[in-house]
């Protein structure tokens, strides 16, 4: 559900967040401005990012693998978090139109149209969030390969900023590609504050637990510190619960240990520090809680698949990596 944030994060669940989004380098774009006349099926392919769609007017059908359908009404927003094939219709029989066969009429405005003129019309708003951060892009991987938000009341946030969206797209001004960047971004933000407030308890791994009184206060310590020889004693005490019963309530709210969780939060600064500054291993290992490099270089070879060294390279020479423009990389296909 679209939903308000009203007194659900504790005093630090929000500030977490925006360490992390800060980090991941999150981007993306708004790629097309559909008009579907019935009968029409619009089929997407697999991509390496994930994919949103927002049905503006009418109605249209989501068909996902293994014969899931879910049926799509105005006002409804979907994330394909996994960037899986996926396809839209209003009939299933109607011959359908690939994403890269598209050959838009009008390319300044990125108004597509397809199918007949009959009604019901349907327009959708498709675009992409990108991270080229990946290990700190876990956020992604917390959402549900398929994330639906309904519209509620209070929702005009949502229309507002794809149709601020769909306004820059249509005007070829300089800086158009930051400014939609932004604006992804801002929309990203509040999918996942919606998407937070509508969980239950133990849902949605380390974002759901944000909002947990005791879990909350934890996490943010970890983050802010997490070169810390944290205990559970230590943790526990710091939020007001004991040992037993904070590390059963850490487990089941954040969804692994926090001996673990340490260790992810450990291993996911040091792939950050290795990749945006240049100093030293045995420093970085310092200042994620190491005292040795070879300590510390064992660990990470363990989590990342590769040596610190070879991690920092590789990340370097992919500095200048595409970010997902889904409009080129259809036309490639």
């Amino acid at each position: 559900m679209l939903c308000p944030i009203v007194h659900r994060f504790n005093f630090g669940g929000m500030d977490i967040l925006a360490q992390v989004l800060d980090r991941v380098r999150l981007g993306g774009t708004l790629l097309f401005h559909f008009e579907l006349g019935h009968p029409w099926r619009l089929e997407l392919p697999v991509r390496p990012y994930a994919l949103f769609h927002y049905v503006s007017r009418g109605s249209a059908t989501l068909a996902l693998g293994h014969g899931q359908e879910i049926q799509m009404t105005e006002g409804d927003f979907v994330v394909i978090t996994r960037g899986q094939p996926h396809a839209f219709y209003s009939d299933r029989r109607a011959k359908p139109l690939r994403i890269m066969d598209i050959d838009r009429l009008s390319p300044r405005l990125g108004v597509v149209r397809h199918g007949s003129r009959a009604k019901p019309l349907s327009t959708m708003i498709c675009g992409n969030f990108t991270v080229s951060r990946p290990r700190l892009g876990s956020v992604l991987e917390l959402l549900p390969p398929v994330l639906l938000l309904k519209p509620t009341a209070d929702g005009g946030w949502l229309e507002a900023i794809l149709r601020r969206m769909v306004t820059e797209f249509a005007l070829e001004r300089p800086g158009q590609r930051v400014a939609l960047s932004r604006l992804t971004e801002v929309l990203f933000v509040e999918v996942l504050r919606s998407w937070i407030a509508s969980l239950s308890p133990g849902q949605g791994g380390w974002l759901g637990a944000i909002s947990d009184p005791h879990i909350g206060p934890a996490l943010k310590l970890i983050h802010e510190n997490p070169e810390r020889p944290w205990t559970l004693s230590d943790l526990g005490q710091r939020v007001g619960l004991g040992r037993s019963v904070f590390s059963a309530r850490f487990t089941k709210l954040v969804g692994q240990s926090m001996h673990r969780y340490v260790i992810e939060r450990r291993m996911a600064e040091a792939a950050f520090l290795l990749e945006t500054s240049d100093e030293p291993i045995a420093r970085i290992a310092g200042k994620v809680g190491y005292e040795t490099a070879a300590a510390f270089s064992k660990l990470f070879h363990r989590h990342h698949g590769v040596s610190p060294g070879r991690y920092r390279i590789s990340r370097r020479s992919d500095s200048g990596e595409r970010q997902g423009d889904f409009q080129e990389a259809a036309v490639a296909d």
